[in-house]
């Protein structure tokens, strides 16, 4: 099975955020075809999780898990620090006071 490029999962995730009025943004602009997503979900509250894609080694699947969470400030200095190791990543941020990110959605996950 062919892998999606980086640059069209971001632009398919962001219209079917649009489609729920969920509003989210590009904040660093990764490598097009091979370059990791971090996924931020900020509920307006001061509180933010960051979400990445991870490989189960069992059952072979690729699956979004939860990387951290905390303050903005927490998460922000989470991004940077990985934004340090690889300059190539995908940051989007999500906005939703209701904690919906859609990562788990079909299509998504």
């Amino acid at each position: 099975m062919a892998r999606l490029t980086a640059r069209f999962w971001v632009d398919a995730y962001l219209a079917r955020l649009r489609v729920f009025d969920i509003p989210a943004f590009v904040v660093a602009h990764g490598d097009d075809t091979g370059g990791i997503v971090l996924v931020k979900l900020s509920t307006l509250d001061g509180n933010a999780a960051l979400f990445h894609k991870s490989f189960d080694l069992v059952s072979g699947e690729r699956a979004w898990v939860e990387m951290t969470s905390g303050t903005d400030a927490d998460v922000d200095a989470s991004i940077a620090k990985q934004r340090g190791f690889d300059p190539d990543l995908w940051v989007i941020e999500v906005e939703d006071r209701q904690g919906r990110h859609l990562l788990f959605e079909e299509g998504l996950s």
